[in-house]
């Protein structure tokens, strides 16, 4: 390639992300591309403390901008130390969700408002936008019964009902906005279906820059 790609996987809980982009990455590698999963927040040393106060369960008190602040704070770190470098080096970066993430969950569910969490983002990536987005689509029900198998849930997984159908709501109206960057895929399917597909999307971009 003849420079790096830069592909973001988003999706309410229980849609799949990380089994999905860690199984694109294994593909990818296979074929030969030198590819590199990372996730948000977190994916360098400071960045995945700012998770760990972020997820904490105990920490229900965090006021909705704080927990804004902290993600966009997390975002800026691993692009800096992480994506960026891997972008320069010429390698596929595929990440666990970015700033639409923030956007879903802070701006609509949290109710803060898309334009708010825009500015606040954009200081932080500083114009680093994703060449391409994949949204894994869900149900709320959906993602409920997942989440619910996985056992293991952070402070935003034990969020109401309510919560969860503002973020499903709030990715809807992204899509709806960013048809060109943001790709829909049917996340309801079987994991190899919804795999397939995120590789052939990602291999359009690719091949674009080939």
């Amino acid at each position: 390639m003849k420079q790096g790609v830069f592909i973001t996987f988003e999706g309410n809980d229980g849609a799949g992300k990380t089994t999905v982009c860690k199984a694109v990455e294994k593909r990818l590698s296979e074929m030969g591309y030198s590819v590199l999963y990372t996730r948000e927040p977190g994916g360098s040393r400071i960045a995945e403390a700012i998770r760990q106060v972020l997820l904490d369960v105990e920490n229900t008190e965090m006021d909705a901008r704080t927990e804004a602040l902290l993600y966009a704070a997390s975002r800026r770190q691993h692009l800096v130390e992480v994506v960026l470098p891997a972008l320069n080096a010429n390698k596929i970066v595929l990440c666990d969700r970015f700033i639409d993430s923030s956007l879903a969950y802070q701006g609509y569910a949290r109710q803060i408002g898309a334009p708010e969490i825009w500015d606040i983002n954009q200081f932080a990536i500083d114009g680093h936008m994703p060449d391409k987005t994949l949204f894994l689509s869900v149900s709320v029900e959906t993602g409920k019964k997942r989440m619910d198998l996985r056992g293991d849930k952070n402070r935003l997984d034990l969020e109401a009902s309510a919560f969860h159908a503002r973020v499903r709501k709030g990715y809807q109206t992204l899509c709806q906005d960013y048809p060109e960057r943001i790709t829909v895929i049917d996340a309801e399917a079987d994991v190899q279906t919804v795999v397939d597909q995120s590789l052939q999307e990602i291999l359009k971009v690719v091949h674009a820059y080939e």
